[in-house]
């Protein structure tokens, strides 16, 4: 990705509210040319939409928790996002190495609130779960790194069987798309 299509998506990941006319200012570019790039950007898919950060200690979710799961019986299909889709106290559901075949982020009110989130987590996936209870964050949703890989690495093919037993499955950044 080209030098100032970085800084654009720089600028946009730390303020996405950020005016075509600053963020012309901050790139260097006029404002015509940045509105172009932007339209561009998301056009490709690099930018795939613009979202609020939200307090939630300020809405009542003061407790996140990372919780890592994997199913019983490893021979059983592998759909457990899809099992675990209906519950909104899931905030991000990520696919990992390692003996865990998820990472779950979630969010809830007390720990009352986690445990019974557990035990449903459990009970619709029919996985054992691990938590990590989050006691601070210094830091998230930081912009992204200033030294980016100019040309895009391509990411591994999906599993073909449903059970992922003996696949290691890694993230790699950024995506395959035509950049």
């Amino acid at each position: 990705m080209e030098e100032t299509d970085q800084a654009i998506v720089s600028a946009l990941t730390a303020d996405g509210r950020m005016s075509y006319t600053d963020l012309a200012e901050k790139v260097g570019l006029s404002v015509s040319a940045v509105h172009q790039r932007v339209r561009r950007l998301e056009q490709r898919g690099v930018i795939t939409g613009y979202g609020a950060r939200v307090d939630y200690n300020a809405i009542g979710l003061p407790l996140t928790a990372f919780v890592a799961i994997r199913p019983f019986d490893p021979a059983q299909p592998d759909d457990a996002p899809e099992r675990l889709a209906h519950l909104s106290e899931i905030e991000s559901c990520f696919s990992v190495a390692g003996e865990d075949f998820y990472i779950l982020l979630v969010r809830v009110a007390s720990p009352v609130d986690l445990e019974r989130l557990l035990q449903e987590i459990r009970t619709s996936a029919n996985v054992t779960t691990r938590t990590t209870v989050v006691l601070s964050t210094p830091f998230e949703q930081r912009a992204p790194a200033s030294t980016w890989p100019t040309e895009p690495r391509p990411r591994p093919a999906p599993p073909e069987d449903s059970t992922r037993r003996g696949v290691t499955s890694f993230l790699m950044w950024p995506t395959s798309k035509k950049m």
